[in-house]
Order: structure tokens, then sequence, then C-alpha cells
């Protein structure tokens, strides 16, 4: 029996499977709202035997956006826009989820093939918010806007969002939430001494950099249902000397067992721009370290990383590595890249091909 096929149970959900679509970036929105590119992007990934489907980082704040055109639930137009999305995922088979995010200081900036580089009130960008003052990079070959460095009010209003987002999420048919605290975002950015250089309650040693995530995430687990499933992403590593480490982060898995998450998405970098060179070198690890979060804290983990094949994905779960591997780059290649793997690994096609492609084409 394979073990990247096999069922697993999580609070009142079942996944068909240990294969979920890691959330990725599609710049598409309207106003926050998810369009038809939405519908194919996800809808499609749930047809091709996925077990796990997370939406992209959804803003709980129109300024939270990494961009114009990134995913909102600040309002209930958006809910609406991603109900019949989430509906069709669940009648393939696979659990819909979502990423809350806030992009902090790295927001306000141009979809990825426009450049990138963060936007000026003319051109449609907004001011952006950090636990500094100080901006993302200040290189001087672009333009990287100060952030507002918040004060206890502001914390106050974001913690209040993702309130507010999560019971929203709930109203749009997920049935999976992640809380993103990884990447250089506004979360990550508390949580790491690169960027923290607070003196009062929300920053110093570990604990209290970690204070704004842990607050969040109380207030979060208590609006979101106790049967569903709650994770957190965390940048594992920031790949920078004096930044985030796996022994800090086992330490932070652990603070967040305690308040109820059940499972941690194990990514890395992206606090500074100096991690870019090593994080490129080091995606392969974050596998690894997945492994040493999961057996330090006790939580169950998400792998992702350079995971592209059928063997490698079984036996990151055979060995114990992961609960779950999540697939970024591979599913925009392949879709159906499940429905492919279950071939090669010799599993019965009824568990992951809908029933119109197994009379047709899995036999």
């Amino acid at each position: 029996m394979s073990h990247l096929f096999s069922p697993l149970t999580i609070k009142d959900i079942t996944l068909r499977n240990r294969i979920g679509v890691a959330p990725m970036c599609q710049y598409q929105s309207v106003d926050g709202a998810a369009q038809a590119w939405h519908m194919s992007q996800l809808g499609s990934k749930a047809v091709g035997g996925a077990g796990l489907v997370i939406t992209e980082a959804t803003a709980v704040l129109p300024e939270g956006r990494i961009t114009p055109s990134c995913m909102g639930l600040w309002n209930d137009i958006q809910v609406e826009a991603i109900k019949p999305i989430t509906a069709f995922i669940k009648s393939q088979g696979a659990v819909p989820g979502v990423q809350l995010a806030h992009a902090g200081r790295k927001g306000s900036s141009a979809q990825p093939w426009l450049g990138g580089q963060q936007l000026t009130d003319a051109e449609g960008g907004w001011g952006t918010i950090g636990p500094t003052d100080q901006p993302f990079d200040d290189d001087g070959t672009r333009l990287w806007k100060a952030p507002k460095k918040m004060q206890q009010d502001d914390i106050g209003q974001i913690q209040d969002a993702f309130v507010a987002a999560a019971k929203r999420a709930l109203k749009a048919g997920y049935e999976f939430l992640e809380i993103h605290c990884a990447h250089g975002y506004l979360l990550h950015s508390f949580l790491s001494p690169l960027v923290n250089t607070r003196t009062d309650a929300y920053g110093g040693d570990l604990k209290c950099r970690a204070r704004m995530l842990l607050e969040t995430t109380e207030k979060v687990r208590a609006a979101w249902p106790q049967g569903l499933p709650l994770a957190v992403r965390l940048s594992i590593t920031d790949w920078v000397e004096g930044g985030l480490t796996v022994v800090d982060n086992i330490q932070v898995a652990t603070w967040l067992k305690a308040l109820g998450v059940d499972l941690v998405d194990c990514s890395s970098g992206g606090a500074t721009p100096a991690a870019r060179g090593s994080i490129n070198g080091g995606i392969a690890q974050q596998v690894g370290m997945a492994a040493d979060l999961r057996q330090g804290s006790g939580l169950m983990s998400m792998a992702v990383g350079e995971i592209t094949q059928a063997q490698q994905a079984e036996g990151i779960i055979a060995s114990g590595q992961a609960d779950i591997v999540l697939l970024a780059r591979a599913m925009l290649h392949d879709p159906y890249w499940p429905t492919h793997a279950a071939k090669e690994l010799g599993v019965e096609m009824p568990q992951v091909m809908p029933p119109l492609h197994q009379f047709f084409i899995g036999r």
C-alpha cells in the first residue's frame, strides 16, 4: 500500500491522500475577489487528485495584499466569489484550504512579471506597516517604502482583521486554515530578529518576538471551529547568520501546539534580501527541516520545496519526515500530478480519479 495515498484524518476532516497543493499567488484577483482563473487554477488540482488544495496568500485587509491583484477576505463580496470554487473542490473529493496573510512592509508591489517594485500611491500603491520603520531593502537600486512602525492599536487592529477573515473563510466553505508567518511578510517580520528590533513587549527575545504570532493565532483558533484544522506556515530558517534557526522554530511550534495549532507548513527565507542567494540553493533542505520540526515539536508537518517525483514524495511520507507533501511548481506543470503518481506507485485509480476519467482512461 502506498503511504503517499493513504488517508489522513485531522480533527473532523479526512484527506484522501497526503498530497497538497501549496498556496501559490496568482495575481489574478479583482478587488481581492476570485475570478474564473481561480476556478480553473484551484478546481483543476482537485480534479487531478490532490487531497488538499490551499488557496494562495489571502489578505486580511486591502493594505495587506502583496500586489493590487492579490486575493482577499476582508468583505463579503469576496466570500461569495470564492464559494462556488470551494464547493467544486469538495465535490471532487478534495479539502479546500486557505492561507490568511498580511504582506507588511513587502506589500504595495507590482506583479512579479511587471518588475515587482513597490508602487507609489499614484501608481495604485499604499502605505505599508511593520514592526519597525525600516524598509525591506535600502540598497538604492529601487524604491522601497519605509513602513509605519506599528503601535499597540495597530497590532490589535491587525489581529482583529485575521479573526474576521477566519470567520469569512468558514462562510466561504474552507475547511482548512493556515496563518502565514513566513517569507518576510508581517507576522514573520515580527518573529525574525533580522527585522524586529523593537524594545517593547513585541521585541527582544524569541518569546517576545513571537508574541504577535502567538496572540494572533490564539484569537484565530478561538474563532475557527475546533473540529477544523489550523496550520501555520513558518520560515524554518532565515538563511542568514543571526536570523531564525530550526531550533528557534521548534520552540515556536511547541508554543503554537499549546494554542491548538495542528500542523506547521515548513518553508524558509524571505525576511531580508540577504537570504536570496542562500534560499535558492537550500530549498531542497526544507524537507529535512520539516522532519526536525515534526520530531522536536510533536506537531504534524507539511513539507514543501523541490518535491517533484512520485517516489520522492512517497519516501518523505513513508520515512515520517512529513505528514503531507505540498507541491507548487510541479502542480503548475501538471495539475494531474497525483493521478500520474498514483499510476507509478500502483494505486487503484478510483482513489484518485473522478468517475468520468476512471471510465475512459483509468483502466
